[in-house]
């Protein structure tokens, strides 16, 4: 047993030091990349005012006021006013909290069921990959914002169930994208060192494949979030998505698309608010995969 627990030390340590420097590495070529900098400030502010929202709205979030009723920008109302009198900004900012409470949990889940087939699918392969990869390419058949549409439709119209249904969309993604990573890495000599020592399984998976993995899933979740922020978007201004009287983004759309012409603020910054949140994870993303993904390294 002694002997045991020191090759298993042992194959620890080498792996450790194969993951470890290609994160330095990364971390290092991402700090160099203005661009990406950017995309990270961008998500940074809109993390910040979605937290602190109760602190920087001016109103709340539902006050109504009709006799203000869609009036322009003005120093009062930075945004203007939509049609019931409430104030846009504070609603942008309290939007943030939903938008990006809805983007990161979703994908989280997405991340979580995704990697858990994909690298059963990838390790043991035969019939249990063939049968994971094919679930996968069924979703993958239909579009993804119709795919959905049925989820929300069977479930009911919230913004919980929306949730739900786009981290459904999104398994097969990050399934297939661990899947091709976990069947390179588990030809690598700790891993067949660790199997020879006689590792579990489970240990190998969670303490040696998954840590080597993880790169390309870190990219994918950040240019995920970006495309979640836009499904939760599209399924609140379709209806099936946040409920009156919340504040989301494509709800807020949706609402005031009636106004575009004789009150187009109204669209203008919950607009703005999504193309802003959206660029800055795909800003931070392609950062991400240009530090991480060695072939991007030229």
């Amino acid at each position: 047993m002694p002997v045991l627990a020191k090759r298993e030390n042992e194959i620890d340590q080498l792996q450790q030091e194969e993951a470890s420097s290609p994160w330095r590495e990364g971390w290092k070529s991402f700090k160099k990349n203005k661009v990406a900098l950017i995309g990270a400030g961008i998500v940074l502010f809109f993390v910040i005012i979605a937290i602190f929202a109760p602190l920087l709205a001016p109103y709340g979030v539902n006050d109504q006021e009709l006799s203000i009723r869609n009036t322009p920008p003005s120093f009062e109302h930075w945004f203007g006013t939509d049609d019931f009198g409430r104030d846009i900004f504070s609603r942008v900012l309290y939007g943030a909290r939903i938008s990006l409470w809805v983007g990161l949990v979703s994908v989280a889940g997405s991340v979580i069921l995704g990697c858990f087939l994909g690298i059963i699918a990838g390790y043991y392969g035969r019939w249990i990959d063939t049968l994971i990869s094919r679930i996968f390419d069924i979703m993958l058949a239909f579009p993804s914002i119709l795919l959905a549409i049925a989820v929300v439709a069977v479930l009911g119209p919230s913004l919980q169930n929306a949730l739900i249904a786009i981290a459904i969309i999104n398994i097969p993604n990050f399934g297939r994208l661990i899947r091709s990573k976990v069947l390179s890495v588990k030809q690598e000599e700790y891993i067949m060192a660790a199997r020879a020592v006689g590792m579990s399984d489970g240990r190998i998976l969670f303490h040696h494949v998954l840590p080597n993995s993880s790169a390309p899933i870190i990219v994918q979740a950040t240019l995920a979030i970006a495309t979640a922020i836009i499904e939760a978007a599209a399924l609140g201004f379709l209806g099936m998505g946040a409920q009156p009287p919340q504040a989301e983004w494509g709800k807020m759309l949706a609402d005031s698309r009636q106004y575009i012409i004789q009150a187009p603020w109204t669209v203008l910054f919950p607009g703005l608010a999504i193309m802003l949140t959206v660029l800055g994870f795909n800003l931070m993303g392609d950062g991400l995969r240009d530090a991480l993904d060695p072939k991007m390294k030229n």
